[in-house]
């Protein structure tokens, strides 16, 4: 018996990734010694682009030829 990990859609594996690099994000601008406003914002416009872009792109099922 062959047994497959579960189907994941495409925009959960997204937010998973922009959830994981904002914080990152959000905790290295804190370190650097920026304020948490400013912060917050960078990593909200973050999030929203890293999500767009593996959403988009981030398929790896897909062969470029």
């Amino acid at each position: 018996m062959h047994f497959h990990p579960p189907s994941i859609d495409p925009g959960i594996t997204a937010l998973l990734w922009a959830a994981g690099l904002g914080a990152y994000i959000y905790f290295g601008l804190l370190a650097v010694g920026t304020s948490g406003a400013f912060a917050i914002v960078i990593t909200l416009l973050s999030f929203a682009a890293i999500w767009l872009l593996v959403r988009v792109r981030g398929s790896g099922a897909r062969s470029s030829t």
